[in-house]
């Protein structure tokens, strides 16, 4: 597959990278420091599951730049989306494939606004990774995996090659047939665990061992679930409790993506997190104190030290 990384981030920069190491015909769209370092001396992954150095990468700094590709993979912050969306607009013909790897659960709707939304596909990442030092990826654990599928519909060619290479590639995968719903499940444990470890300025383990942050992870995990449900979406009664005990087999050092960018001044995705669940409750009516909380805290930091 030709396959054009938009964001090589923890998350582009990792699965684009496997990905190109077994063999697929990958092109990175970067920018500033990072990019020139992968121009000028490749992409390294640090990872438990075995480093990889790729010594010459294909990057650039635009999508357009990269020519035509059968996968577009979006891996961007949330607030930069509708900008990677209209560059991708006059890129995605015939069957080329976008798909979303980012948070939150409002991320295809955006791209909908300007790509045809068959040419969507629904996706989710699991993995705890960033960017080390320009050029190099570090991968925290050894959890790497993908959910996919398509909207209103089992499977597709398309989603069977992709999970193809991403197998030959090393990277767990699960072809959903309710992508939806694995979005919104993402979606409960990302809004709490973020929320949650950026609020405390810690990682999950002193969270979930101490009452009252445990209590507050517990609690904007179900609010999330709150809104989900009122929306539509199916969720087994006791998700958010369930989730709650995912977070004591994560390792007791592991950070968000948020706090980390909270750590080092950068915007936060807060708007499109707990931002985001406070906007749905709103327009249906229902409270959720948790995260509100969340996000009057964190508010002065939303848009980095650099704002300030």
């Amino acid at each position: 597959m030709k396959i054009t990384v938009i964001g090589a981030g923890g998350v582009g920069g990792y699965f684009g990278g496997r990905l190109a190491a077994a063999g697929e015909d990958v092109t990175f769209v970067a920018r500033g420091a990072h990019l020139k370092a992968m121009q000028q001396q490749g992409l390294k992954i640090n990872s438990p599951l075995g480093d990889v150095w790729l010594p010459e990468v294909k990057a650039v700094d635009h999508p357009a730049k990269a020519g035509a590709a059968d996968l577009y993979i979006v891996a961007v912050k949330l607030w930069d989306t509708e900008d990677v969306a209209a560059q991708l607009q006059p890129l995605v013909n015939g069957d080329a494939a976008v798909l979303s790897l980012q948070n939150g659960v409002q991320k295809d709707d955006m791209l909908k606004r300007y790509i045809p939304a068959q040419n969507i596909i629904g996706g989710v990442s699991y993995i705890a990774a960033s960017i080390a030092e320009p050029g190099v990826i570090h991968h925290g654990g050894k959890l790497q995996k993908l959910a996919f599928g398509e909207y209103g519909r089992a499977t597709s060619a398309r989603c069977e090659a992709f999970q193809h290479s991403c197998q030959l590639a090393g990277i767990d995968t699960e072809l959903s047939d309710d992508i939806t719903l694995r979005i919104w499940e993402k979606f409960v444990f990302l809004v709490g665990f973020s929320g949650t470890t950026t609020l405390f300025r810690t990682t999950i383990g002193p969270i979930r061992s101490d009452k009252e942050k445990r209590q507050l992870l517990l609690t904007a995990m179900q609010e999330v679930v709150n809104v989900a449900q009122a929306k539509g979406i199916a969720f087994h009664p006791e998700f958010a409790e369930q989730r709650l005990l995912f977070t004591d087999t994560l390792p007791e050092d592991m950070p968000s993506s948020m706090k980390i960018d909270l750590d080092r001044g950068k915007r936060l995705e807060l708007p499109w997190l707990s931002g985001a669940v406070v906007d749905m409750a709103k327009s249906l009516g229902i409270a959720v104190p948790a995260n509100q909380h969340i996000v009057d805290e964190l508010l002065p930091w939303a848009m980095g030290t650099a704002a300030k």
